[in-house]
């Protein structure tokens, strides 16, 4: 039932955390030199100064596969909602994953401060926040979901 406000709402996190994977998490640059760091979904690319440009996949692919389980989960709560024990289900779930995709970043963030010796500190891009806003969405939604049980409950007492 795409009409339904908590859909709306799912649908919200689904296209922050699809629009997640194509922006950057964390950037740190020395603009004299050209050299720094960016943290992506999917990998860590590093600007040496004077050097090749080195993308390391391993760990931070993690954050990738966190997004797009993300998107599989609520897409699955979206056509769900016959069932609204397995929705809230659902929803709590894909609350741990953002929340574990949130902590992961901020850790590569630290990972990645350390391991570049630019001076000057990083800044978040918009890659960090989506998935914030896609947090709060997901939280909203679950609400909506809790509301129209409780709604249906007491109409099931009535009769």
């Amino acid at each position: 039932m795409i009409q339904r406000v908590q859909s709306l709402f799912l649908m919200g996190v689904t296209i922050c955390l699809a629009a997640t994977l194509f922006f950057p998490v964390w950037e740190k640059r020395d603009m004299n030199t050209d050299s720094g760091a960016t943290l992506e979904v999917f990998f860590i690319e590093v600007h040496p100064k004077d050097q090749p440009v080195t993308r390391e996949y391993f760990p931070t692919a993690i954050l990738g596969i966190l997004a797009i389980i993300g998107i599989g989960v609520a897409m699955t709560e979206i056509f769900k909602y016959r069932n609204r024990l397995g929705q809230m289900k659902l929803g709590a779930l894909n609350s741990l994953v953002m929340a574990g995709f949130l902590g992961l970043a901020v850790y590569f963030t630290f990972r990645l401060e350390n391991m570049v010796s630019v001076p000057g500190e990083g800044t978040y891009k918009f890659g960090m926040y989506l998935p914030a806003v896609a947090l709060i969405c997901n939280l909203l939604a679950n609400r909506f979901i809790r509301k129209d049980d409780t709604l249906v409950r007491s109409v099931d007492r009535i009769r």
